[in-house]
């Protein structure tokens, strides 16, 4: 059975394109994920621009993904990838460390209108939260793509130097074989200690440092 191929409405680009508008679209990858960074990009594509291959990373091929992310840099007229590391996710609770790099991306990219992927923030441009937004907005999408292609390959390097954690293959989401290893071997310097998991390991190493 051919699968139905599906493509962002760009309902909130075209109108702002009609008048002349530069649209940027933020978007995060890594919220859930108790090791590594949160990463959060964003893209303003010229007015008009069209491809029918963007849309949600979480539904397309990893190399499809890493296709895009080439040419989404091409294309764009402006981008920006910020990685927030698991210690200012620590400090500022994983919500708002999410919106403060929105927010900075906001801040720093030429635009007339923000889309964000249900993210509230204050900007001095016009905001629109949009649910589901990296399958609604080619902007927003594009954002994911490069989010999540950062993060994964981030996520791969440190893979290289923790084997035994399998990060490469569930990028620090908390699987199974991921809470193993932590169980097994501990908590690494890229784990969010304010995640529930890792710091009940933390407070077993504090209770009892001889079992670590």
């Amino acid at each position: 059975m051919n699968r139905v191929k599906k493509t962002c409405s760009n309902e909130y680009e075209l109108k702002a394109w009609e008048e002349g508008k530069l649209v940027l679209g933020i978007d995060e990858a890594g919220r859930g994920p108790l090791a590594g960074p949160l990463v959060i990009a964003g893209v303003v594509f010229p007015v008009g621009y069209q491809n029918s291959e963007i849309y949600d990373s979480k539904a397309i091929s990893e190399k499809k993904r890493n296709l895009l992310f080439d040419v989404i840099k091409e294309d764009a007229l402006y981008f920006e990838i910020r990685i927030v590391s698991p210690e200012e996710i620590d400090r500022y609770n994983i919500y708002r460390a999410d919106q403060m790099g929105f927010q900075s991306i906001a801040e720093q990219l030429p635009c007339d209108l923000v889309l964000t992927d249900a993210m509230p923030i204050q900007s001095e441009h016009e905001i629109i939260p949009l649910v589901k937004g990296d399958q609604k907005s080619i902007s927003i999408a594009a954002g994911s793509i490069l989010a999540k292609v950062t993060r994964d390959r981030i996520m791969e390097d440190y893979d290289r130097q923790w084997p035994q954690y399998g990060f490469a293959k569930h990028k620090g989401y908390p699987t199974p074989q991921h809470l193993q290893a932590l169980d097994q071997y501990g908590i690494t310097p890229i784990h969010r200690k304010s995640f529930g998991p890792v710091a009940a390991k933390q407070m077993t190493l504090d209770l009892f440092p001889e079992e670590g």
